[in-house]
C-alpha cells in the first residue's frame, strides 16, 4: 500500500465498517431497533395520554366535591325548625303545641 492509501485509511477507521455487505447482514437488527423505537414513542404518548385523563378525572372530582359539600350544607341549613317551619307557613301547616293521643284498638 502506498502512503497515501494509508493516510486515507487512518483518517477515516470506519470506512471498512459501513460497507453494503454489513449494512445488508444487519438489516433484521436494523428492523428491531425500528420497532423498538416506534414501541417506546407509542409509549410515551399512551402514559401521556393516561396522566391528562389522570388530571381530568381528579378536577372532575374535586368539583363534585365541592358541589356534595355545597348541596349538604344546603340540605342542613333548610331543615332546621326554624327553616322547615317558613317553609310550610304558606301552605297553611302549622307546629301543633299539644301532644298527640294515641288510639287503641280494639280486638
Amino acid at each position: 500500500m502506498s502512503e497515501t492509501e494509508k493516510i486515507q485509511q487512518n483518517k477515516n477507521p470506519l470506512r471498512g465498517l459501513f460497507n453494503y455487505q454489513w449494512i445488508l447482514k444487519n438489516i433484521p437488527f436494523f428492523l428491531f431497533l425500528s420497532v423498538l423505537a416506534v414501541l417506546y414513542i407509542a409509549n410515551g404518548h399512551m402514559a401521556d395520554k393516561t396522566i391528562r385523563n389522570i388530571n381530568n378525572t381528579t378536577k372532575e372530582l374535586k368539583e363534585l366535591q365541592y358541589e356534595y359539600k355545597t348541596l349538604k350544607s344546603e340540605v342542613m341549613f333548610k331543615s332546621e325548625e326554624q327553616q322547615v317551619i317558613k317553609a310550610t307557613e304558606p301552605l297553611g301547616l302549622k307546629v301543633i303545641k299539644e301532644t298527640p293521643v294515641r288510639l287503641k284498638s280494639e280486638k
